[in-house]
């Protein structure tokens, strides 16, 4: 009998550790990662809330994402600030279902006149979000928490063209396999915006548990990549999208801005968090601006 508590007991032990080590990744927190979801067959978009209850939402929520950006409305949006500092040391991480990396602390965007702060940006070929029917070859989706742990995204998106500085060496360093590396040279994400005119709607999480509430702010200016790195990519990641959404009726607003488009902060370390510049008080004017009621809990491993 004391043989076989000890061998349940070995089993138990095994099984936690797994279920701990497969909770890397941009998809929510490790309970969610354990669950095998995917992007064809059983495991794909439209399967995922069979996977888990969890993962209900994913199948009855009214306001999910991605969605086709159309019938936009030109809107008293607030301006996007970008205060974004290099990041050196930075993790990249294949998780299995794209590349992330994440940021060195210290990085942060005011939105509709809240702080959030910048976790980690993962991409997808070719973009969720598509605009006015049409998906662009790539997308970043740079992710972002407030204090009081609401969600916000700025979706880049890119065209085939020419090379990528930011994303070469990301693009060398980063695991063919499940697996983490480092890029030892800053990064500086100032490089992927260009302008800040931009849509704006309420959405949710792209990948389960597929949380709503999240702030999704897709950039209309896009940025060039090129097609060894797109290739390069889809090489690991065919499919690393979900398909468009229902819009139901939500407002797509928009707005139009040209000009200095962030202020960049000093080089932060990745392993050592820097002060917050004292946080400006904004009034805000956006009665469109999400607001996530439930956000997972580990921070870099928030996923869209």
């Amino acid at each position: 009998m004391k043989k076989l508590l000890l061998v349940l007991s070995i089993l138990l032990v095994s099984c936690s550790a797994d279920d701990e080590h497969q909770g890397a990744g941009h998809d929510g927190d490790g309970a969610h990662q354990a669950k095998h979801w995917g992007y064809k067959g059983d495991a794909g978009p439209m399967h995922w809330v069979d996977i888990a209850s969890e993962f209900s939402t994913c199948g009855k929520g009214k306001a999910q994402s991605p969605i086709d950006i159309t019938g936009e409305e030109e809107m008293n949006l607030m301006g996007l600030e970008f205060h974004y500092g290099s990041s050196r040391d930075s993790k990249v991480i294949n998780n299995g279902h794209t590349i992330q990396v994440n940021y060195a602390p210290g990085s942060y965007a005011v939105i509709g006149g809240k702080k959030y702060d910048l976790l980690q940006f993962h991409f997808h070929s070719p973009s969720e979000h598509q605009v006015h029917g049409k998906h662009a070859d790539m997308v970043a989706h740079l992710v972002h928490k407030s204090d009081d742990g609401k969600l916000a995204v700025v979706a880049v998106l890119f065209d085939k063209g020419t090379e990528n500085h930011l994303l070469t060496p990301i693009w060398h360093a980063m695991p063919k396999h499940k697996g983490e590396a480092v890029v030892s040279e800053p990064l500086d994400i100032n490089q992927l915006i260009s302008d800040k005119s931009y849509y704006n709607y309420v959405g949710s999480l792209t990948t389960p548990p597929c949380t709503e509430g999240v702030n999704w702010n897709v950039l209309t200016t896009r940025v060039s990549v090129s097609s060894e790195q797109i290739n390069a990519f889809t090489h690991i990641f065919p499919l690393s999208i979900r398909p468009v959404q229902p819009i139901n009726n939500r407002i797509i607003g928009v707005r139009h801005e040209t000009g200095v488009v962030s202020k960049p902060l000093h080089s932060v370390p990745s392993h050592t968090p820097a002060p917050h510049e004292p946080e400006a008080k904004h009034e805000s004017h956006n009665t469109h601006v999400a607001t996530p009621e439930h956000a997972p809990h580990n921070d870099h491993n928030v996923g869209h």
